[in-house]
Parts: structure tokens; sequence; C-alpha cells
């Protein structure tokens, strides 16, 4: 993908490449299902290609999308238009330098005021943090030093109607050594800063290399998920029969909670598709449950 996260949080990773969407999009018009809805879905941005914002819009509304993640400011406008809302935009830190470098906590409050703010100004909700690599750094030190920039930009945060999500993502086959890999330590870190602007992004690919078990974590854990994506497993591909999670099954988990009123966020795409927009529209008929 060639606009993500990494635009915002200028980390080292270095996405494969995604198919580009098959032309016409009213043919993606005519071929979408009506969709049940209970599950509110999104895409990342550059997920069926490099294509410009206002193309980009049209074909998700077409597919039944309402949100779009790792936007860059100059795509807001055009999203505005279109009503589609940037369901995660870029906060403080990235994936290889992240917020567990107390050298840097100035510079993290710094990035947290601008980008909250902006953020703000449009409505947009949620603001992505990162944890950063362990480069040495012991868990329980590096929870501190997260903790201690947290509590300060949670401030700032409900200042302007914002919640911070730190991701989670697995240290086992795409990022060696990032912190915040595992639920416990990421719920333990969001009961820490005792503020309910803190939650997490879980992603559900990352965590089901790191421990699986995805359905129970989500059910225990909801309080402190602000934010999905999803991807199958391994691979990163298509929720396909090719990968080893039944989607069905997580989607209803969340529907579930969003009806009890413990979840009021998106469910986001994050993968490699194999078929462009064809993956895309075969992943929103899994989830729509």
């Amino acid at each position: 993908m060639n606009t993500n996260r990494r635009t915002f949080i200028q980390s080292a990773l270095v996405a494969a490449a995604v198919p580009a969407i098959l032309p016409g999009t009213a043919r993606a018009q005519a071929e979408a299902p009506k969709l049940k809805g209970r599950i509110k879905q999104g895409m990342v941005r550059g997920l069926l290609g490099n294509k410009p914002i206002e193309e980009t819009c049209r074909t998700m509304k077409e597919l039944g999308l309402v949100c779009l993640d790792f936007t860059g400011r100059g795509d807001w406008p055009v999203m505005k238009e279109h009503g589609i809302a940037a369901s995660i935009v870029g906060g403080a830190g990235s994936i290889k330098d992240g917020l567990n470098n107390a050298a840097k906590r100035d510079d993290w409050l710094k990035q947290f005021r601008t980008n909250i703010a902006a953020a703000a100004e449009f409505g947009w909700k949620r603001v992505l943090c990162m944890a950063g690599d362990r480069a040495g750094i012991s868990d329980a030190d590096g929870m501190n030093v997260c903790v201690s920039v947290l509590k300060e930009a949670v401030k700032i945060a409900n200042d302007h109607d914002v919640t911070l999500c730190m991701e989670l993502l697995n240290s086992k086959v795409d990022h060696p050594g990032y912190m915040c890999d595992r639920t416990a330590w990421g719920v333990e870190m969001c009961k820490r800063v005792e503020s309910p602007r803190m939650k997490l992004l879980y992603d559900i690919y990352h965590m089901q290399i790191m421990e699986g078990d995805i359905i129970r974590t989500i059910r225990d854990n909801i309080a402190y998920i602000g934010h999905f994506h999803t991807a199958g497993n391994p691979g990163r591909k298509d929720l396909d029969e090719d990968q080893e999670m039944y989607y069905p099954a997580i989607m209803r988990t969340i529907a579930k909670l969003q009806e009890e009123g413990k979840y009021d966020g998106y469910v986001v795409h994050e993968f490699g598709a194999k078929n462009g927009i064809e993956s895309l529209r075969k992943a929103i008929q899994v989830c729509d449950v």
C-alpha cells in the first residue's frame, strides 16, 4: 500500500504493493449487494491501488464502505464532501520509534497537540499512536514511559473530543521487537492511563499470530478497544477459505457488542487484495453479518 500509516508516523515498514482496482465504478455499483450494515466497514487508503481520493470515495460508497484509514490531510475535504469518515488518523510515534522513547517525550506531545487538533477540526474521532521497538527497553520500563506521555496526551484528546488508539502489532512475523504486541500489555497500559480517551487498535491479523483466542479476547477487553483491522492469516491477504480465521463469527461478536452499547467504532480492511475490488467485495460480504 502506497499511502497508509507509514505516511503519518514515519515508520520503516515498507508494505507490499496491492493490485489496482478493476475499471468501472458503475459495475461495482451494479454488483454491490444491499448490506445489513450492522458492522460499519471501511478500508485503508491504497487497498485498491493509489487512486485519486475522489475516485476512491465514489467506489467506497458504491460498495457500502463508510470510512477510510491512514489518509493525508489533503484527502479530508473530499472525504467530508462524500460522507466518508477518516476513521483513524496519524497521531504520534512510529512502529520503530514510538512513545517508549523517553528522549522524545516533548516531540510526541507536540505531535499529539498538532494532530489531535487537526483531526478534531474535521470531526474525526480516532488518533493513532505507536509504542515503538523494544530496542533494549524492558516491557515494564517501556510501559512506564508510554503511560507518562499518554497521561498528558489524553488531556489534549479530551479537550477535542478525540480518542487515542495504540496499535497492537505482531512481533513474531512482521514487526520484530515491537513492544505493544500483546493484548494484555496494551490493556494494562490503558488501565494505567486511566482515561476513556485511551484505547487500542485491535488488529485481528496481528493478534491471531501472537495469541489467537480472538473472540474471547475481544469480549473480555472490549472496554479498551477503539478500532479494528482485518486481514487473513497467514499472509495478510483476503478473508477467504485459504486463511485460518472464521470472520463471520468474529464479526457477529463485534456486532453484538455494538448492540449492547459496548463498542461504537469501525471495522477496517487492511490486507493485500489478491483480486482487487473483487477481494474487497467478498470481504465486505463476509463481514456483513
